[in-house]
């Protein structure tokens, strides 16, 4: 068998980049609703479109762009219909609080939800991945957000009964995860403890809006 040349091989990367750039480009022009995320981009790495949830923010999809975001103490719950191809995916800081915030579970929950079943998913043929809940704060035991935060979406999943079908969570590990909701398949990198200032600053302002209150499993992909 003949193997492709080094020249073939990066015009192949090429021509995937350029249509993957007129992806993201015209993923742009789409008008998005309050709290979906829109930053869109190419990832090299993949060669796929993909979009970042930031935190606060969901994404409800039926094609195969890459929706990623990255988590310390925080959870991303990636929810999946098999038989519609329908999933989604959000992320969230803190198990509950004031306001309609997607910051809080029980309203990222039920907004990731009401996304999916808008688009013609089955709450009966939901499954879930979750992710997060990592303790990336060292010291912080008193106030344990990212054990609170797993806890509430086990529970929440539970009482709607959506199965639980893999997850990474706890730890004192940060993630990285990418989701594609045509197919289901998770994918999970944990990240080095350091050089993440950032989502360190960002769990030190979902602790301080805390109060303190008396892993594996399935087929994730790790990359």
């Amino acid at each position: 068998m003949t193997l492709p040349s080094a020249s073939s091989a990066m015009q192949q990367s090429a021509a995937l980049a350029s249509a993957g750039a007129a992806r993201v480009a015209q993923l742009k022009t789409v008008s998005r609703k309050n709290g979906e995320a829109s930053f869109f981009f190419y990832d090299a790495h993949f060669k796929n479109a993909a979009v970042k949830v930031l935190p606060g923010e969901y994404f409800v999809d039926n094609d195969d762009l890459l929706v990623m975001t990255t988590l310390g103490s925080c959870i991303a719950a990636c929810l999946w219909d098999r038989h519609a191809q329908i999933g989604g995916m959000n992320h969230f800081m803190l198990p509950e609080g004031h306001g309609d915030s997607g910051r809080y579970g029980s309203f990222a929950m039920e907004l990731l939800i009401n996304e999916m079943m808008k688009r013609g998913a089955a709450k009966s043929r939901m499954e879930a991945k979750i992710f997060g809940g990592g303790a990336v704060i060292s010291g912080m035991n008193t106030i344990n957000v990212g054990e609170r935060n797993t806890n509430f979406v086990i529970d929440f999943l539970k009482l709607e009964r959506i199965p639980i079908v893999s997850k990474d969570v706890m730890d004192v590990y940060p993630r990285k995860v990418c989701f594609l909701p045509k197919s289901g398949k998770a994918m999970v990198k944990r990240l080095a403890p350091t050089n993440t200032d950032a989502l360190v600053q960002q769990d030190k302002a979902a602790a301080q809006r805390a109060q303190p209150v008396a892993s594996t499993g399935g087929s994730i992909d790790l990359f």
